[in-house]
């Protein structure tokens, strides 16, 4: 029998609005280099509900929150969403600008999402809780990059 290769319906998703800007900004400064990654992000951006006090989502993944989420291998993973000049896979900070990252960032606790790895294979991820946003690094597009020329 063929394996199944429907797509799951993405879940509804939100967003504050300082991160949909700070997250636009990105994804302009690189979209140029990267049009793939930047076209996933501005995807996920374009379907977010916006709400103007994230706090009173405490369950939702912004940037700066720390979550514990289970995979579909049933890895269960302990990371923090970070912007890019904040990335350090060895502290479990994940970047927004990778697959993994953009399949987090507005969801709630107990949602799943389907994303596609950079070797191209489709997985499945649980967010199982969220924990308060630690406050973000700087505004500005390049910063956030990190050292990006």
């Amino acid at each position: 029998m063929a394996p199944d290769k429907r797509r799951h319906r993405k879940p509804a998703i939100i967003m504050s609005r300082d991160d949909q800007a700070r997250l636009t900004r990105l994804a302009d400064s690189v979209a140029a280099a990267n049009p793939e990654l930047a076209d996933d992000l501005f995807g996920e951006l374009e379907r977010a509900r916006i709400v103007a006090k994230i706090e009173r989502h405490p369950d939702v993944v912004r940037m700066g929150s720390t979550l514990r989420f289970t995979t579909d291998s049933g890895e269960e993973r302990r990371v923090t969403l970070v912007f890019p000049a904040d990335a350090d896979i060895t502290e479990g900070k994940i970047s927004i600008l990778t697959p993994i990252g953009i399949a987090l960032i507005g969801l709630a606790a107990g949602q799943s999402m389907e994303w596609t790895a950079r070797d191209g294979r489709l997985h499945r991820l649980t967010v199982e809780s969220v924990e308060g946003a630690i406050r973000a690094s700087s505004s500005a597009p390049q910063a956030e990059l990190g050292a990006v020329s």
